[in-house]
């Protein structure tokens, strides 16, 4: 293994990075929680940090915590990227078609539900929604937890909506390959219109970096989904990370669980700059 110095050559994109930045766009007076001092990134930062480690693009997630559905900070992102990202935004369920419209044309592809926040019941009232996402060739970055997935599964294959799902669908280690959540999460790798991001191990592993109890649940999801529908992504700049994260650590990973250097394109570029629309 030759470690991230060795796989900085490769091609990549980020597939699920957050920009907050309080200064120039400050937080919701509402806010749930407000990121601060290393859980904060600008931009620049962003853009910074992907040219050292030769990331080419990006999909940069409005998070819940900080902006919810104000997406100012995102869009500005976008623009500033001049086309080296695209973005998930947070919407409201019954936002119109045009409001949606008017996203995409600013560089925005999908829609972040956050099931780990909100709970299962907000998403089961976005059918109309759905029915938008789909029209317009939008897709849904859908972050669950435990079983929920099991309830929201057939929402989505009704709807035909294209689905990214977030941070290998965060099982739960002790809970076993065999778990409900994870099971539908496999079942839905075979079915053709899922992708799933290889990410954010820390939010759900027991152990420390190289996560080792969560690779019997990465070797299943690259096996159900194939590198053709798998996706890696940093996380940064890890909001609410319970230790110390860098993104070096997290690239030798891709090499530790994707040694096929052929596979590795198809995760770090070719699939997602298909999936995504880049290029």
């Amino acid at each position: 293994m030759t470690g991230a110095t060795g796989i900085v050559g490769e091609p990549k994109i980020d597939c699920h990075c957050h920009v907050l930045d309080p200064v120039h766009f400050p937080y919701r007076a509402d806010t749930f929680y407000r990121p601060s001092g290393q859980e904060t990134g600008t931009v620049r930062q962003l853009m910074q940090m992907h040219d050292a480690y030769g990331i080419r693009h990006g999909l940069i997630v409005g998070p819940n915590s900080g902006y919810d559905e104000d997406n100012r900070c995102l869009l500005d992102a976008l623009d500033r990227g001049e086309g080296r990202y695209k973005g998930v935004a947070v919407v409201a369920n019954d936002i119109s078609r045009d409001a949606l419209v008017a996203l995409r044309d600013r560089g925005v592809v999908g829609v972040a539900f956050n099931a780990t926040h909100h709970g299962v019941e907000r998403y089961l009232a976005s059918s109309d929604l759905l029915a938008h996402l789909h029209a317009l060739g939008m897709f849904v970055s859908l972050q669950v937890w435990q079983d929920q997935l099991v309830v929201l599964a057939p929402l989505f294959e009704r709807a035909g909506v294209r689905l990214l799902i977030d941070h290998c669908g965060r099982p739960s280690p002790d809970a076993g390959l065999q778990q409900p959540g994870f099971k539908e999460l496999l079942r839905l790798g075979r079915s053709g219109r899922t992708f799933v991001k290889l990410s954010g191990y820390v939010k759900f592993s027991r152990e420390p970096h190289p996560y080792d109890d969560m690779r019997p649940y990465v070797d299943a999801l690259v096996d159900a989904f194939t590198p053709d529908a798998c996706l890696w992504a940093s996380d940064w700049p890890f909001l609410r990370a319970p230790t110390r994260i860098d993104v070096g650590p997290l690239l030798a990973l891709v090499e530790r669980f994707i040694p096929d250097a052929r596979d590795r394109r198809r995760v770090l570029w070719d699939t997602p700059r298909r999936a995504l629309g880049f290029g």
